[in-house]
């Protein structure tokens, strides 16, 4: 596909994989919209862009599991920058309360909202638009607890990441013949702002084997750029060694 065309919306943009990923598809040539939660952080991956050589990005504050103010920030994207033909969900929550014997319903049904079905919703908001245009491209950043069991990555954290293959293979099985197609990216460790989330955070030793934002960011970048029909269902990476 040729970058220059392409409007990116990055959902999670504000920090690790997601402000990484962001950042290398701007300085590729793509129109980025950034959304995250807090402003501040948008406003850093913002930063970042122009020094990468981007464009000034879109940058757009909410919290995903908020509908209308998704459907909203859909909209403004359409207006300011045109159909969004590739979408990014990087948006992701988890908690250090992971098992069945500490875990809160209440949080559980906040990580499934974030991390499932505001990527749902999201999705939803696209596909009009990329069918009506001939195509788009769609990744979701899963876990690689969605590939095999990890017991530690949490109860719902889990069941929201492996709930995200679902959407993905619906997509490519029903959407394909519009030229869409969806992505799955489930990485292992990755050393970002993410691991605070966990009951014990691993230090500087164990943090420096570990994949690195900028790792997940070049494998998108991979699949952004793959020719139009050129479908990577799926894409496991995990450091060397754990």
């Amino acid at each position: 596909m040729n970058a220059t065309t392409q409007v990116l919306w990055v959902t999670g943009a504000g920090s690790g994989m997601g402000r990484a990923i962001a950042v290398a598809a701007a300085a590729a040539g793509r129109t980025v919209a950034l959304s995250g939660r807090r402003a501040e952080a948008l406003a850093a991956t913002a930063k970042l862009i122009v020094a990468a050589g981007g464009k000034t990005p879109l940058q757009l504050a909410l919290d995903v599991r908020d509908a209308d103010a998704l459907a909203e920030a859909h909209a403004g994207i359409k207006t300011k920058l045109g159909t969004v033909n590739e979408l990014v969900l990087a948006a992701g929550l988890n908690t250090p309360q992971r098992t069945w014997a500490d875990q809160s319903m209440t949080t559980f049904a906040v990580i499934i909202e974030t991390n499932l079905v505001s990527a749902a919703r999201a999705i939803d908001l696209v596909l009009p638009g990329m069918r009506a245009t001939g195509g788009g491209t769609i990744v979701a950043i899963s876990s690689i607890a969605a590939w095999r069991l990890s017991p530690a990555a949490g109860v719902a954290y889990t069941a929201s990441k492996r709930g995200l293959k679902s959407l993905t293979e619906s997509i490519n099985g029903q959407e394909g013949a519009h030229g869409i197609r969806a992505t799955l990216v489930l990485p292992g460790d990755v050393d970002s702002e993410f691991l605070a989330q966990r009951p014990e955070v691993p230090d500087a030793i164990v943090r420096a084997r570990m994949l690195s934002a900028g790792d997940i960011a070049r494998a998108v970048q991979f699949v952004l750029d793959s020719p139009s029909i050129v479908c990577i269902d799926e894409l496991v990476i995990s450091p060397t060694g754990f």
